[in-house]
């Protein structure tokens, strides 16, 4: 994992823009090489700055291929950070997802000193679903953020 930057752009346009991610996640307004590197600043980088934590860059260790994000985001209306994801579809199902959000748990607990940590998916996203499960996160409730259209599944999970 590590930070994103202007020169990751095009994978961010890319992942931003597959089918998953806008069933699940929302069109992000990223249609260009411009909106994407908007996109680091204003999103990513600028939680890490305000936090100390954030969504980063997932890459193959073998051939530093980026392959999806994964972090901890600080949103409004929750009362703990939620761990995010999101993988490019040709790497989804390859145990990534797993090992990378089990780092960011980690890091959550020794560094940052979390005691709880939460999540959010789509009511329908079988896949993220299952990954928390794994994690050991617990179904809390159906919640509405601000902005949001749609009611998430929240998750909760103690560390």
């Amino acid at each position: 994992m590590r930070l994103l930057n202007d020169a990751d752009a095009s994978f961010i346009l890319g992942l931003l823009n597959e089918p998953g991610w806008l069933k699940y996640i929302g069109d992000r307004g990223v249609h260009t090489l411009d909106d994407a590197k908007a996109y680091i600043l204003s999103g990513p980088l600028a939680m890490i700055k305000k936090y100390g934590f954030g969504l980063y860059l997932v890459e193959r260790q073998e051939d530093l291929m980026p392959v999806g994000l994964c972090g901890l985001l600080q949103r409004d209306g929750l009362n703990w950070p939620d761990i995010g994801f999101a993988y490019c579809d040709q790497f989804r199902r390859q145990g990534i997802a797993f090992e990378v959000a089990q780092a960011t748990l980690e890091y959550a607990q020794s560094v940052l000193r979390l005691t709880k940590v939460a999540a959010l998916t789509a009511t329908n996203n079988e896949a993220s679903i299952g990954l928390l499960r794994k994690l050991g996160f617990a179904y809390e409730r159906q919640i509405a953020l601000s902005g949001q259209a749609e009611a998430s599944n929240l998750y909760l999970k103690a560390l």
